[in-house]
This record gives structure tokens, C-alpha cells and sequence, in this order.
């Protein structure tokens, strides 16, 4: 079809190539570079790929250096560039995403990853040409371009969200649960005297936009720790940990790019970053405590917690909204912020609700665990 989205594939290696080829071709247009100097050459072409599948070891020009030359060119700049890898380093990790690239996918492929991460980078991409193009709209149509790019805001959140989701993909409503949580948490605390003057309406409508971003940092950990089935080594624990570091730096890199503080971005690396500190400072990265740690972070705690518990997991059955509450009562004053947990549970059965109403099916979940 015309409309399709075409994928340079870029990779010197004929089963790999093969393998992405028939993984894509039922969806998007494909092209195919062996070597760094074709990728260049299809890239610099008039009708230039949407995304581009780059494979870093190869030899002459290697993946590195293509992305540097992708991103130093006007033509390219923009076109998101994943990188197909074998290599899990912290180092390598971030010198790639230091360059540029948007993503990494290691190897061995897996198909229904490559394309949950193609489809979800295109998603992104189309967002931000449009976000490029309503700034180009004509003044007299302020009013209705506020409309519209608050609209975008919502998708570029809740898409980039989904990016995370499709690393770690446990239930498909997670990010609608948990915004929702937040919210109806955020609107129950401004009864209370030590939060109604920070959970301002626009403040919480806010905190309801960046709620989708709190796993974002996901994106930067290796599949074979993200979806490794049993328990984390030490080690391996540590690495999944650093997914509160980098999702603070992929918000921090957006933020660059405005010209002045934005507050949403700046709730979102509140939540990304410190959601997993607890109460008693026994929590992460920070070993944060009590009021230490930002009210949008601690309202993220709770709705993460309670949907975690609800949900099932690839190592744990769903609980029973019963059995949660009463866990979550035993995190209170250590877990959780203890006038927090207090709201919640005054509300706990308008947070059942939302459950109810956006449960995951189970297609949902077997489709997940493919």
C-alpha cells in the first residue's frame, strides 16, 4: 500500500536481514543497506526511510558512526534511528542514546519486540511532525492551535508511555489505571490541609499528563533483564534500577530543547525518577524519605503499587483488590506516605472501579507474554 511506512534495514549479517525483512514486510515498506555507505546513500535519498533498524557492528563504517552522520545532516536528523545490538554495557547503552538514537533492540531478535518498538517509534515521529507543524500555524489561530497541541500533549505522553509498556509488557491498561489512580488520589488529598495549596485543578490535570511517562526509563534496560521471567540476580537488580535514571534523562533531553521550564516535564522527571523512593528512605535511586521525596512522586508509588499488585505478573498471579489493600496497609509509614495511604483507602473502592472498568482481557495478557 502507498501509505505504508518504509524501514531502511541496515545490517551485514543475511539472516538478520532476512529475519527483520520478513518480520516488517506485511506492515511497512522495506529497504535493505549490507554496509554503512549504502544506509547513507538510501538515507540521503529523496524518499528518505520513516525509521531506520541499524545494526552497530559491522565492518568499515560501523553503526556508530552512521548514526553520527545521520544526526549531523539536516535531511536526517530527525529520522529515528534504533540500534540492533548484541552489546548490553551500560557504556554502550548510553554512548548510543548519547548520539542520537532513540532506542536499542539486542540480539537475538525477538519479532514481536521489533515490531511493538517500529510501531511505537512511528507513533512518536508522527507526533512530533505534527507538534512541528501546528507551531507553523498563522497567529490569528492561536486559540485553536492551543487546543490542538494540548490535544498532541496528551498523545506524545500517553506514546511514549506506550514505548515503555512495550518493553515490559504486563498489562496493556497499565498507563490509563495508573493515570487515572493519580488523578482521583490527587483530587482526595486536596481536602486535606498540607496539600491543597500544591494540588491546585491545573496542577493535577498536569500530573494526570505525566503519570504515563513513569516508566519511560525502561526503554534504556536490556530485554534479557526487562522480561526475564524469574528473579533478578543482585546485579541484574541493580541495572533495572538505573531505569529511574535514565527515564529522568530522556525528559531532561526534551527539556533542552524548550526555551524556557515547562512544569509538566518537570512532574514527569519527579515521577520517572523518584516514584520507586519509599517512606522510611529504604527505596531507590536516592534513598529518599519521607517529605524528601516529591508529592508526585509518592502519589505515583501508590497507583503504580496497588496496579502492580492487581495485575498479573510473569512471576505472580493477580490479587484480589482485597489482598492488595491489605499489603498496601502494611507498607503505611514505611511503603507509603501514611496520609496518602489514609486518602487512598478512602477511596480504594473508586480505584476498584477504574480497575474494573479498564482490566486487561485475556488476549491482553497471553498477547503480552508471546
Amino acid at each position: 500500500m502507498s501509505d505504508k511506512k518504509t524501514v531502511l534495514i541496515v545490517d551485514d549479517t543475511p539472516a538478520n536481514v532476512s529475519l527483520l525483512y520478513s518480520v516488517l514486510k506485511d506492515s511497512y515498506k522495506t529497504k535493505i543497506a549490507t554496509n554503512g555507505d549504502k544506509a547513507l546513500q538510501l538515507a540521503f535519498a529523496d524518499n528518505a526511510p520513516d525509521l531506520i533498524l541499524l545494526d552497530i557492528m559491522m565492518p568499515g563504517m560501523d553503526g556508530y558512526e552512521v548514526c553520527e552522520r545521520l544526526k549531523a545532516d539536516p535531511r536526517t536528523k530527525d529520522i529515528p534511528v534504533v540500534f540492533l545490538t548484541a552489546k548490553v554495557a551500560v557504556e554502550d547503552e548510553t554512548r548510543g542514546l548519547a548520539m542520537g538514537a532513540v532506542d536499542y533492540i539486542t540480539k537475538p531478535i525477538s519479532p514481536p519486540i521489533v515490531l511493538e518498538r517500529v510501531k511505537n517509534h512511528l507513533i512518536l515521529k508522527e507526533a512530533r511532525d505534527l507538534l512541528q507543524r501546528q507551531n507553523e500555524v498563522l497567529e490569528e489561530k492561536v486559540l485553536d492551535r492551543t487546543k490542538k497541541l494540548d490535544e498532541l500533549q496528551d498523545v506524545v505522553m500517553e506514546a511514549m508511555g506506550a514505548l515503555a509498556e512495550s518493553r515490559d509488557p504486563e498489562t496493556g491498561n497499565h498507563i490509563r489505571r495508573t493515570q487515572l489512580y493519580v488523578k482521583l488520589l490527587a483530587e482526595k488529598l486536596r481536602e486535606k490541609d498540607a496539600f491543597k495549596d500544591y494540588l491546585t485543578p491545573e496542577r493535577i490535570t498536569l500530573l494526570y499528563k505525566a503519570a504515563p511517562l513513569h516508566d519511560i526509563g525502561k526503554v534504556g534496560v536490556p530485554d534479557a533483564i526487562l522480561l526475564k521471567p524469574g528473579k533478578l540476580t543482585p546485579e541484574e537488580f541493580e541495572r533495572m534500577k538505573l531505569h529511574t535514571v535514565y527515564g529522568r534523562e530522556a525528559i531532561e533531553a526534551a527539556e533542552k530543547k524548550l526555551s524556557e521550564p515547562n512544569e509538566l516535564l518537570t512532574l514527569a522527571k519527579e515521577i520517572a525518577y523518584s516514584h520507586q523512593e519509599k517512606w522510611d528512605g529504604s527505596g531507590y535511586p536516592d534513598a529518599l524519605s519521607r517529605e524528601d521525596i516529591p508529592i508526585s512522586a509518592r502519589l505515583m508509588a501508590i497507583a503504580d503499587v496497588y496496579d502492580a499488585l492487581i495485575s498479573r505478573r510473569v512471576y505472580k498471579p493477580p490479587f484480589t483488590h482485597e489482598k492488595a489493600i491489605s499489603i498496601m496497609v502494611e507498607g503505611k509509614g514505611s511503603h507509603f506516605d501514611p496520609v496518602m495511604l489514609e486518602a487512598f483507602l478512602e477511596i480504594s473502592n473508586e480505584f476498584y472501579r477504574v480497575a474494573e472498568r479498564y482490566q486487561d482481557s485475556e488476549d491482553d495478557v497471553q498477547s503480552a507474554h508471546q
